[in-house]
């Protein structure tokens, strides 16, 4: 498990504990013989909080402009893109789905974990853009910050495509 992966977990984890939620987060194991849809699964009797999240990390020191679909998700050896295979299992499951994003601001700066709807990454993916811009995932909320201040505010559930 990355420290960024296990950080989401320990944060939402606190976060429902400190709210009295019946939810548990957990990172999906990843084996040699098995495929890993997510990595972070969420199950509770809370519609709302039955999420299944992809986390992403990026390191804006680098220069990268975008979550890019080609660079940042994988094909697999079917030649299914990690997007089509995430769109299945969330339809499938019933989830809410989620992505993550860690910008790592590099030396001097600090970190943040950016959430977006899993309904904006696939109309984005589905519209034949090349990624989704890293302004406009520092536009999305601030995971730590939304959780530190006992707020459960994503919306994804009424994600209308705008």
């Amino acid at each position: 498990m990355t420290r960024f992966e296990g950080e989401v977990v320990r944060l939402l984890n606190r976060f429902f504990e400190d709210n009295k939620i019946q939810a548990i987060a957990y990172r999906v194991k990843q084996s040699h013989f098995t495929s890993q849809v997510v990595d972070v699964l969420v199950d509770s009797p809370h519609r709302e909080y039955y999420l299944a999240i992809e986390c992403k990390s990026l390191t804006l020191s680098t220069g990268v402009k975008r979550l890019y679909f080609t660079q940042h998700f994988t094909t697999d050896k079917e030649g299914i893109h990690q997007i089509e295979k995430i769109s299945q299992f969330i339809k499938k499951s019933g989830r809410t789905g989620l992505v993550v994003v860690e910008l790592k601001g590099g030396r001097g700066h600090s970190n943040s974990m950016h959430v977006m709807c899993w309904e904006m990454v696939e109309q984005k993916y589905r519209s034949e853009e090349v990624g989704i811009n890293i302004q406009d995932i520092k536009d999305m909320p601030d995971l730590r910050k939304s959780l530190e201040d006992g707020k459960w505010m994503f919306g994804c559930m009424e994600y209308n495509g705008e």
